[in-house]
């Protein structure tokens, strides 16, 4: 089943300066948003099917708009991330079923790769709720320059009976860090991991 789309929006940020000090070559963090209708809003069922299918759909959607809006290919991405909010008719339930059981593969096509985990995030809210996605390096999770987050919002969604789902994707971690952790240049990319 097609979601039933009623809003797409991309977001772009460029981080040029931090601290005054450049941040050579920029930061650009995309995050593409889709605003659907949610097939379970007020009700309770056992099979979630139809949204995890959906997710697979919304993942190939919304990570290749992302790519598109950094305007660099998939594999020179570095970070990823997604999220749903559920409308107040929905329950959490709904915003796993899209983000977990199938999402991830056509993600990590799109980039190319992608060994670790996509960070995920799911909550309940309305209209301009804020949707915190968190990001993590696509090939090694304990790549600590790149724990990031991305925030967005939509200020006339979610409506009751709909979902916002978010995918988030960057061309490197935060601007100047100096936290330690396993640098970009030592990721070996082949347990998700390190």
């Amino acid at each position: 089943m097609n979601p039933k789309i009623r809003k797409l929006v991309t977001v772009v940020d460029e981080t040029l300066t931090e601290m005054g000090r450049p941040v050579t070559p920029p930061v650009r963090r995309a995050a593409a948003i889709a605003v659907i209708e949610n097939p379970y809003a007020g009700s309770y069922v056992d099979d979630l099917t139809v949204l995890i299918d959906m997710g697979e759909e919304l993942g190939k959607l919304l990570s290749e708009r992302a790519v598109a809006a950094l305007g660099v290919p998939g594999e020179q991405c570095e970070s990823y991330g997604k999220a749903a909010l559920v409308g107040v008719d929905g329950e959490l339930e709904h915003a796993a079923a899209l983000l977990h059981p199938k999402m991830g593969a056509p993600v990590r096509k799109t980039l190319g790769k992608g060994a670790a985990l996509i960070p995920s995030s799911k909550k309940r809210g309305g209209p301009g709720q804020e949707l915190d996605i968190p990001l993590g390096h696509k090939d090694a999770a304990f790549v600590r320059s790149h724990f990031d987050g991305m925030q967005v919002s939509i200020n006339d969604a979610p409506r009751a009976n709909e979902i916002v789902v978010a995918v988030a994707i960057t061309t490197g971690g935060r601007p100047l860090p100096r936290v330690g952790g396993l640098k970009t240049s030592e990721i070996k990319g082949e347990d998700g991991l390190r």
